[in-house]
């Protein structure tokens, strides 16, 4: 081995950029007493942010069958064990979220089937093994698998961006969010940043390109961004306080209303949310520098739903 070939070796960036254990924490949430304003006298604001619970469970639980299929192509050891984490994580995560979905939302009088159907779709249908129900050739299977681990890759750097926003956000402490949805939030939002280094390690190792991060992203970014807001204006438009309005994506009332909720802190400015993007377009992206795994890890060691699901582990450890 060459001196130069030492040396690259030595530089070279490592497969793994995890630097904690990633674990499930089997949480579980009680929503009898959280309201639908669960932002107190802030019903936009508070079903724009329910929508997250609609958006996310599809979503999640293809991350985990799509991890599951790269899982036997990683070769690196630390990175398998990341990926395997990352799975456990994202099944609670769709767990958590779909639990609010039956017993808070639809408890409640929300119809949340067409935006579930829609999001069921796009998952199981346009970004499934056989897309649209065709068989892709032998030969592209290997690049179909690559391209949706971008999109992973993309989603999971504004997820990053949402965890941070979320452990950062004292304004809804201030006016006494439902501490039940506040926790689910936080501790999604936690562990999305303690885990936000996988999904790019994973494109990466598996051969994932610098130019194809330009158009997923492209196509990432406005998706995600469409759908919050379409989603978030059929919840709110089955509410009478704002039949009147007629919610709809299209509507810039949407639009307004999202930024004057950005302002008063409820909600993150949607310019800001596009603008925390561009880091992910450097040749030099790193989402290990993008957040703070000691500020989610802080919030993990105090988080409710956590501290009950670590008690009912040790007590289970020691009845066995």
């Amino acid at each position: 081995m060459t001196a130069t070939t030492a040396a690259r070796k030595k530089t070279a960036r490592p497969a793994s950029n995890t630097d904690t254990v990633l674990k499930q924490r089997n949480v579980k949430f009680d929503w009898s007493e959280t309201p639908i304003d669960w932002l107190p006298n802030e019903p936009f604001s508070s079903y724009f942010i329910n929508e997250i619970n609609l958006i996310l469970p599809a979503g999640e639980f293809w991350f985990c069958r799509l991890y599951n299929k790269a899982l036997p192509f990683v070769t690196d050891e630390k990175l398998k064990a990341d990926v395997r984490g990352f799975i456990k994580q994202e099944a609670m995560h769709a767990r958590g979220h779909s639990s609010a979905t039956e017993e808070y939302l639809a408890a409640r009088g929300i119809n949340t089937e067409r935006n579930q159907q829609l999001m069921k779709w796009l998952f199981d249908v346009v970004l499934d093994d056989k897309p649209f129900g065709k068989e892709v050739p032998a030969l592209l299977e290997r690049r179909w698998m690559l391209a949706r681990l971008g999109l992973v890759a993309t989603i999971e750097h504004m997820t990053c961006v949402l965890g941070m926003y979320a452990l950062e956000n004292k304004k809804w402490d201030e006016i006494n969010a439902d501490q039940v949805m506040l926790d689910l939030i936080r501790w999604h939002g936690a562990e999305e940043v303690e885990h936000r280094s996988v999904a790019f390690d994973l494109y990466k190792h598996l051969g994932g390109d610098y130019l194809s991060r330009y158009y997923l992203a492209a196509i990432v970014v406005p998706m995600i961004i469409g759908l919050w807001v379409d989603g978030a204006a059929n919840i709110a438009g089955q509410d009478p306080r704002f039949a009147k309005k007629k919610p709809a994506v299209y509507k810039p009332w949407m639009w307004v209303e999202w930024f004057k909720a950005s302002r008063r802190q409820l909600l993150p400015n949607p310019l800001w949310l596009v603008l925390q993007q561009l880091p992910y377009f450097s040749p030099w992206y790193d989402p290990s520098k993008e957040g703070s795994t000691d500020m989610a890890q802080a919030y993990l060691d105090q988080s409710p739903a956590a501290l009950a699901a670590s008690a009912i582990a040790a007590n289970m450890k020691v009845a066995a």
